[in-house]
């Protein structure tokens, strides 16, 4: 009898350990159909305004508008994308490419530069590094006023840099290896 109350409980324990797998594993999937649903609607509308012919604006212009120099980003892009609701701002490249500034300065673009594009700054970036010494990650790049002469960039330790250098989009090189 003993044994019988052994298992009877045992599988209690273990059936509730399985339905607290489920509901995990039900939530995870449940997470996963939320962030799949608002990517499709993201690319619908993309692809709506497409159709609708709402023009996009070039990346240069996008990045007047909000106060960056226009050739922080190379001319040779594939694309760019912009949602306005959470202003993520993603530029995409064929490859790995590197641009090398009058003033010595250089940066590097991974195939995918993301970031969140507010009046004045681009922050938390990822796939841009500039060079230090040594190639380092840039997190910010931001102009303290449309006045401003400097650019500023943010890589380990914030760095300026004559902002009329970026003024102009320059034709990026391919960059062999990782970013």
């Amino acid at each position: 009898m003993e044994k019988v109350l052994t298992k009877v409980t045992s599988f209690k324990v273990g059936g509730s350990w399985v339905s607290k797998k489920a509901k995990e594993e039900l939530s995870n999937i449940t997470n996963d159909l939320t962030t799949f649903s608002s990517t499709v609607e993201e690319k619908a509308k993309w692809v709506f305004n497409k159709l609708k012919g709402k023009p996009l604006k070039s990346l240069p212009d996008l990045l007047k508008e909000y106060n960056l120099p226009p050739g922080l980003f190379p001319q040779n892009i594939i694309c760019y994308e912009f949602d306005e609701t959470k202003n993520k701002l993603t530029v995409f490249f064929s490859t790995p490419c590197e641009v090398s500034f009058s003033d010595g300065s250089a940066i590097r673009y991974a195939t995918r530069v993301k970031g969140i594009l507010l009046r004045g700054k681009l922050m938390g970036v990822e796939g841009m590094k500039t060079k230090v010494l040594v190639w380092v990650k840039v997190t910010t790049v931001s102009v303290e006023s449309s006045k401003s002469d400097k650019l500023w960039f943010t890589a380990g330790v914030k760095k300026s840099r004559s902002k009329n250098v970026y003024d102009t989009p320059h034709d990026a090189i391919k960059v062999v290896g990782e970013l």
